[in-house]
């Protein structure tokens, strides 16, 4: 649990007064409020809303009221001014004076916590057992009444639907192309949300030199539009088994920030950190590692979190998170109108959609089940008839056969990517003879590549590592899956 104490330094290395930060947090509170008041008079009385960014508004705030007038309260301010850029991942200038904060009533309550060993402890336990294909940057999303096609760099994956949680800078991006075209609806939403940067230092020192019983430290700077350079830092030291600590990058710095060279950037935080420890007697070690953030650079990001900008609202976090034609669900922080920009949020988001994606394919079994019972016609019946047609009949003569796998392939087609069905023995049945079937749907191209290989524990671990193939059920292949066999079974009756 993380400390309340947060001391706060001038650039000079002297602590801030007490009272002045007292004083200037509860002058800064007031701007807020106001801020309230204005937008509820906007609301009022202008039929549909205008709005303006929350950095202007505060700022014509400040200056008719006269806060902050003396140099060390302007500095004082500046720093809150950056702690608020740095909630959102953007310069106050570009947040929604309307909306930048309508997450708030569904704020979580409890302490501030640091996890023993880092978040990820939390990403491996929630990925054990679920195969991950690295290095396959996606390209294309393909989907319509058959369902999904996802085109990487290396391959093509088949799926009844797609869940896209890639971070809201690269659906801004355009890096991965939608086929058809993501509704116009979706698209100016993405469009309208705010994607921001924070950027961190990352440091790995010899010793504690800073006090690790202290969770959080503030660095004060003269320059407003530097105001969220190091203002804040973070030790990890007693969560992280060694004296580590983490400087936070908010607002305009963050963006200057990767503009600098990482090793710049190191040594202006260690300017910043000599101002504050030197004047106290401490010297400041050279770090033995140390990490520089460039989030806005980054091509799997393009940013940091989301937030409310200008013209924007909390509508537009529903919008995103809405399902295409029950093929193409989407999660993610910026898909939570509750807790957007947090990591709980992203995971509640996760959690959403997997029962969204239940639920609509249990909704598209009822209606297959619905149609076969329901469909009179003489061309659905020779459809029914060709049900009748025993698949284990067509296995018996496969196209291809290795090992305990044989393949039936699409009778309409023989390119290189089209689909094929897979059968895989696995053990022994608990009734009867012979083996319990397993399914999948393989492109014709990859069963040369496992017929080629030796043993089917290679093939198994390729087919789910490299290829994308999971085994199910005959009733779990979906509607591509039902399609190919009819297309088997009809080929057979010629």
């Amino acid at each position: 649990i993380l400390t309340l104490l947060l001391p706060l330094y001038l650039p000079d290395g002297r602590p801030v007064d007490p009272d002045m930060d007292g004083r200037v947090e509860a002058a800064f509170n007031q701007l807020l409020d106001k801020v309230c008041q204005l937008r509820q008079v906007i609301a009022d009385s202008v039929p549909h809303g205008v709005d303006v960014s929350l950095g202007m508004a505060l700022e014509a705030f400040r200056a008719a009221h006269g806060v902050a007038a003396e140099p060390e309260e302007r500095m004082l301010l500046d720093w809150h001014l950056a702690n608020l850029e740095y909630a959102n991942a953007a310069p106050l200038a570009d947040l929604s004076m309307a909306f930048w904060d309508q997450d708030d009533p569904y704020e979580m309550g409890g302490d501030h916590c640091f996890i023993p060993g880092g978040n990820s402890q939390f990403v491996r336990a929630l990925a054990d057992g679920v195969p991950i294909f690295y290095g396959q940057n996606v390209r294309r999303i393909q989907y319509g009444c058959d369902g999904v096609l996802v085109y990487t760099d290396k391959q093509t994956f088949r799926g009844d639907m797609a869940l896209c949680t890639v971070p809201l800078g690269v659906l801004k991006k355009g890096d991965i192309d939608f086929v058809p075209e993501l509704p116009v609806q979706k698209r100016e939403a993405i469009q309208r949300l705010g994607f921001g940067l924070l950027n961190k230092v990352v440091m790995l020192f010899p010793f504690d030199f800073w006090d690790g019983r202290i969770d959080t430290f503030g660095h004060l700077t003269e320059d407003s539009s530097q105001r969220g350079e190091f203002f804040l830092f973070y030790s990890y030291s007693s969560v992280s088994g060694g004296p580590l600590l983490v400087a936070l990058v908010a607002g305009e710095s963050a963006i200057s920030f990767e503009k600098k060279s990482p090793m710049e950037n190191v040594e202006r935080v260690l300017d910043t950190l000599k101002n504050i420890f030197s004047p106290m007697g401490i010297e400041v070690p050279n770090p033995l590692q140390a990490i520089c953030t460039r989030w806005g650079t980054d091509k799997f990001s393009y940013g940091s979190y989301s937030h409310v900008a200008i013209g924007s609202s909390g509508d537009d976090y529903d919008i995103l998170a809405e399902s295409v034609g029950d093929r193409i669900f989407f999660a993610g922080e910026a898909t939570n109108r509750r807790y957007p920009a947090t990591m709980h949020g992203a995971l509640l988001s996760g959690y959403r959609e997997a029962a969204n994606i239940v639920r609509a394919a249990r909704k598209r079994a009822k209606k297959v089940d619905l149609s076969e019972k329901t469909v009179v016609s003489y061309e659905v019946k020779d459809i029914v008839k060709d049900d009748n047609i025993d698949l284990d009949d067509l296995f018996r003569t496969p196209d291809v056969a290795f090992g305990g796998f044989s393949v039936l392939h699409d009778p309409s087609i023989s390119e290189p990517d089209s689909a094929s069905l897979l059968r895989v023995g696995i053990g022994a049945r608990k009734l009867g003879s012979g083996s319990l079937f397993l399914y999948g749907l393989i492109m014709r191209e990859n069963v040369t590549e496992l017929a080629a290989m030796e043993g089917d524990e290679q093939r198994l671990s390729t087919l789910y590592r490299d290829f994308g193939t999971k085994l199910v059920g005959l009733d779990g292949l979906g509607d591509a899956g039902e399609s190919l066999i009819s297309r088997i079974k009809a080929s057979s009756k010629k």
